[in-house]
């Protein structure tokens, strides 16, 4: 497994191999050696194509994120929330899917959100804080001021996504 860091402090890419045969294969995710952050839950998500989850993020006890694609591919977003960060309000984006074996770390204090590229996209990831309901939030994913490009102008939202609020209500 290796590991690729970015400008954005410790936000991790790794790129890890599969062991492919006639059977299947077999690829290692996460080390939590080299990750350096315990992971205290999993969460398995699986969208269609054109799906859009997110911006989300906790305001109390922001969770760190490990993704990795196990079907499909999306396009994944990571904004840097932390306000005295040299990246704050910057974003980071990677496609990720089951072929090209990568997954990324997440630290605590970014947004996410990621949109289903293929007709079937699951999605595992690990969380380094559990799940505070009253604490999440989201910011809309095509906030005029993050700049982000994503690859659909009109992608399929929860009704809790199309509530999400500004970048700046929140900071």
């Amino acid at each position: 497994m290796k590991k690729i860091k970015t400008k954005f402090k410790d936000l991790i890419i790794f790129n890890s191999k599969s062991h492919i045969d006639k059977r299947g294969y077999f690829r290692e995710l996460v080390l939590e050696k080299i990750v350096k952050s315990k992971l205290k839950f999993y969460v398995v998500s699986k969208s269609k194509q054109n799906v859009l989850r997110g911006l989300h993020f906790q305001r109390k006890n922001p969770q760190g994120k490990f993704l990795s694609v196990l079907k499909g591919e999306i396009f994944d977003v990571a904004l840097d929330c932390r306000p005295n960060s040299k990246t704050f309000g910057k974003h980071f984006k990677i496609v990720l899917n089951d072929k090209n074996c990568k997954s990324i770390f997440i630290p605590p204090g970014f947004a996410h959100g990621f949109l289903g590229l293929k007709k079937e996209n699951i999605v595992m990831y690990g969380c380094t804080e559990y799940r505070n309901k009253e604490s999440e939030s989201g910011i809309f994913w095509n906030d005029p001021e993050l700049k982000i490009k994503w690859p659909v102008k009109k992608p399929i939202l929860s009704a809790k996504d199309k509530n999400n609020r500004p970048f700046g209500f929140f900071f």
